[in-house]
């Protein structure tokens, strides 16, 4: 079982976002067209409150019920994303609280979207770049299709590469993805963690998915 993450501190959290905006920039790209969205899937709801003190305004959770929970006790203090496997029978659970559903990527999660959303849904679609056997996200080939059918409205792509033993590794995922966004005209990209965002950041992403970076004392 993974430990949550308990004990953090406003002062610590601010000085990491404030280090990760200041490496966007030396990485040349401007830290305003790069949102940083806190991962708080392994936070617990009693220590979200020292995220929104630390000025954190996007976060992420993997799981409905406890996005749904914890969006209930922290009415209006962040904007959310739900960054998880989507399942369908979960669609409906998750939609009143988000912004953007990251992880569309499977035809029944369209389904229940044209069920229960409405054309102003916003949604990325997660696609299996390195075509992973046994990993979520459609193939490449898929989107024009999936566009095509989107009972909503699909505003980018997201992607989670390989496990790699080195930042530089995740490159070519990244840059595959940023030519795919672009050849359709999505604005939004999704991608980048804390082991390789700044490989993320180098090949166009708009969002970035933050853990340890933001919660660990002397996090690099």
């Amino acid at each position: 079982m993974v430990e949550l993450i308990r004990g953090l501190r406003a002062e610590e959290v601010r000085g990491n976002l404030e280090r990760v905006r200041s490496e966007i920039a030396a990485a040349g790209r401007d830290p305003a067209g790069v949102q940083i969205l806190a991962a708080v899937k392994y936070v617990p709801l009693e220590e979200l409150g020292v995220l929104a003190e630390a000025g954190i305004e996007l976060v992420g959770e993997n799981r409905a019920q406890d996005l749904e929970a914890k969006a209930q006790a922290y009415p209006g203090a962040f904007t959310w994303d739900f960054i998880g496997q989507l399942q369908s029978r979960k669609v409906r659970q998750v939609l009143p609280f988000v912004r953007y559903i990251e992880t569309v990527a499977s035809e029944s999660a369209m389904e229940q979207l044209g069920r229960h959303g409405t054309p102003e849904t916003e949604v990325l679609i997660e696609v299996n770049v390195a075509g992973e056997a046994g990993k979520s996200g459609i193939a490449p080939p898929e989107l024009p299709g999936y566009l095509e059918r989107a009972p909503v409205k699909v505003v980018g792509l997201m992607t989670m590469p390989p496990l790699a033993p080195t930042p530089e590794a995740s490159r070519r995922h990244f840059a595959a993805l940023r030519e795919l966004a672009a050849e359709h005209a999505l604005p939004e990209l999704s991608m980048g963690t804390s082991q390789d965002y700044l490989i993320a950041v180098e090949e166009g992403a708009t969002i970035v998915r933050l853990g340890t970076s933001l919660y660990r004392s002397g996090a690099s």
